[in-house]
């Protein structure tokens, strides 16, 4: 025997060979029941023949429907008004809850942020329901005013949760250094620690602004008769048939959503590479 051979390899096992086959085949399955019926929501949204089962070529006449529908637009705007409006006021009172608790260390921090985590594992249905009691036992006429209140209060605890971990990351002596060198705590604030917390700040919006456009639960319970919130609006529709210029918006709402949601995903990433940038280049 050559002592210089290398040893023989072990031989494998003839079930380590073998791929999870009823894993994989559970994956697709999943995967394929949940996208297959928002796959023929995109598909017929372009059918050329006011049809929900035979497809008859390609056609944009149901989004131009869409986009000749005075309904449906003033409900994408009071969507988009909503949203903006929630996710403006969300970011403010999120980003001073965040500060708030992570610089508390007594008991009251500790209790307020285990409250702050309670609207996150409340089912959305008990939050409209509360909301709807509260708006009709002060006497408050539902409107686009009272979506705009319940909305921003059901996002603050998910505009906390994503900038206290930011917060706690943050070096406390960085902004004690700009006090020192003459700053007031405003303007430590405004200009260190506010600036270091702007890629989370951002994600975070652009993640209200898209969840919110989307929300279906707390909207129906707070809302008026007209103008409607979009998926209000969607959802009133249905109920006497589905038409395809339904199809046409829950198309576009799915393609905003999914932008939206890329978006938050890819500013933290695009504010470290900047970062990353200029400190190697010196600046």
């Amino acid at each position: 025997m050559n002592p210089t051979a290398p040893p023989p390899r072990p031989r494998r096992r003839r079930g380590q060979r073998r791929r999870p086959v009823f894993a994989i085949a559970v994956t697709v399955v999943f995967f394929v029941l949940l996208y297959l019926p928002i796959a023929m929501v995109v598909l017929f949204s372009f059918n050329a023949q006011k049809s929900l089962t035979i497809f008859k070529g390609f056609s944009l006449r149901w989004y131009e429907a869409f986009f000749h529908d005075s309904v449906l637009l003033g409900s994408l705007g009071m969507s988009l008004e909503v949203s903006l409006v929630a996710m403006l006021g969300s970011v403010v009172l999120g980003v001073a809850l965040a500060l708030g608790l992570v610089r508390n260390k007594g008991r009251l921090g500790a209790y307020a942020g285990l409250i702050m985590m309670v609207p996150l594992i409340t089912p959305e249905i008990v939050t409209g329901v509360a909301s709807l009691l509260l708006f009709k036992g002060l006497g408050v006429t539902l409107n686009s005013g009272t979506v705009m209140i319940a909305e921003i209060t059901f996002s603050i605890s998910y505009v906390t949760v994503i900038l206290r971990s930011r917060v706690a990351a943050l070096n406390p002596e960085v902004e004690e250094a700009a006090m020192d060198l003459g700053a007031t705590r405003w303007q430590a604030l405004r200009l260190v620690t506010l600036p270091a917390l702007l890629p989370a700040i951002l994600a975070s919006a652009v993640l209200i602004f898209a969840l919110v456009f989307d929300d279906f639960v707390l909207a129906y319970f707070t809302t008026g008769v007209d103008p409607q919130p979009l998926a209000v609006r969607i959802y009133s529709a249905i109920r006497f048939g589905v038409e395809p210029t339904i199809n046409a918006v829950g198309t576009l709402m799915l393609a905003g959503s999914i932008t939206l949601i890329g978006l938050a995903l890819a500013i933290p990433r695009l504010f470290g590479r900047r970062g990353g940038l200029d400190l190697i280049s010196g600046e």
